[in-house]
């Protein structure tokens, strides 16, 4: 099990650095990073409230 968990954390943390860097060669405005960030969160939410509802009712 903990050889699955660090293989899942490098993988995270290689797919946020490859997001960060991708984002930082942009050179956007700290206002655009806060929208992009809020429509994702707002994007992963409601992915997130579908399946849990199809669950329930399932």
């Amino acid at each position: 099990m903990n050889g699955d968990m660090a293989a899942y954390m490098a993988w995270s943390i290689a797919a946020l650095l490859l997001v960060g860097s991708s984002l930082i060669a942009r050179r956007l405005p700290l206002q655009d990073w806060v929208k992009m960030a809020l429509a994702w969160i707002a994007i992963f939410g409601l992915l997130f409230l579908v399946v849990r509802t199809w669950q329930a009712v399932t």
